[in-house]
């Protein structure tokens, strides 16, 4: 017994380390994807969506605060790739840490749930996590370049705006993505694979068509996202929602279809109100099809529970579970 249980003791710290390096490995790769694509506005180089905050947020709902330490080791991997270490980054550093374990705290204190399955947590993740939570990392990155001399002081808020936008649009469109792989079950919507092929088979044709046209198409992305919303729900909705954004964000970088002839500003706005928009509309919509369709489960399930008691009372028996009436009790 004691044998048994040393090798456990000794099993969770590895386990736990394992835990922490996966998390630094993925939030890594997740830094390099988002770095492929850039824009650059007044002479300063921002990246639309980031997506390691997304996974950062992701991994604490799933794992829980102790693998904090795998999102710092994953931002600072980042760093590394991209400038050499000196200490104007630790501040950067600890930016991007902190703000993922307080979008976790917020949302730990109104109870979230990570299915998503009620309108609250789709507002929640929304409100508390890419919109309020974001603000540390936005704060911290721009005012350290400004007081390293790295920024302009009159270029402050157009970098910290670029900066919170993209950390917000990383929660918003890689964190429900995530939380929906997580969770997925491979037979849920399997009677309905067939018109899971023909969604997969329009979007394949018609966002990158929306997103590349010369003539500005982007709105017919919203039916698609609410023809996946209705079906599929969150995991369909949010997928189309994630494909339409790396497709939008490609045409913006390359300066093509409906974002030539842009400014670097305008481009940057235009693509984050189509993205940000966009993602709302999936993430809002899912959840509020999704409570909808558990509420009318209750229902009926409260119908059939009291239809089968109705059935014992009129057949003059005695519910399964509840103690016979006494004679008193009948008059």
């Amino acid at each position: 017994m004691t044998a048994v249980v040393g090798i456990q003791d000794l099993r969770r710290p590895a386990v736990f380390a394992l835990q922490v390096l996966a998390v630094a490995a993925c939030y890594f790769a997740a830094g390099r994807l988002g770095l492929l694509r850039q824009l650059v506005v007044e002479n300063a180089v921002v990246t639309p969506i980031w997506p390691p905050t997304g996974v950062a947020v992701a991994c604490l709902l799933l794992f829980g605060l102790r693998i904090w330490p795998g999102i710092a080791l994953g931002a600072l991997l980042v760093i590394m790739s991209i400038s050499s270490v000196q200490p104007d980054v630790i501040g950067t550093l600890v930016g991007n840490t902190a703000a993922p374990v307080c979008a976790y705290y917020l949302l730990c204190k109104v109870g979230f749930h990570t299915d998503l399955a009620r309108l609250r947590d789709g507002f929640a993740l929304v409100f508390l996590a890419a919109l309020t939570a974001t603000l540390i990392s936005a704060t911290a990155g721009a005012g350290l370049l400004v007081l390293t001399g790295k920024l302009a002081a009159d270029g402050f808020w157009l970098v910290w705006s670029a900066w919170w936008a993209g950390d917000a649009m990383g929660v918003l469109i890689v964190t429900p993505v995530l939380l929906v792989l997580y969770g997925a079950r491979r037979r849920r919507y399997a009677p309905r694979w067939k018109e899971g092929v023909g969604l997969i088979l329009v979007a394949c044709a018609l966002v990158p068509f929306a997103t590349h046209s010369a003539v500005s198409l982007l709105f017919l992305v919203y039916p698609l996202l609410i023809w996946a919303a209705l079906r599929f729900r969150l995991g369909g909705s949010m997928l189309c929602a994630l494909f339409a954004s790396v497709m939008a964000t490609t045409a913006a970088t390359d300066r093509v279809g409906p974002f030539a002839r842009l400014t670097g500003v305008e481009v940057m706005i235009k693509l984050l109100a189509f993205n940000g928009g966009m993602a709302l509309t999936a993430l809002l919509l899912s959840a509020v099809i999704t409570e909808q369709l558990n509420t009318r489960r209750s229902v009926e399930q409260a119908c059939q529970e009291l239809v089968e008691v109705l059935e014992h009372l009129t057949a003059g028996e005695n519910p399964q579970g509840r103690p016979p009436m006494e004679a008193d009790d009948r008059r």
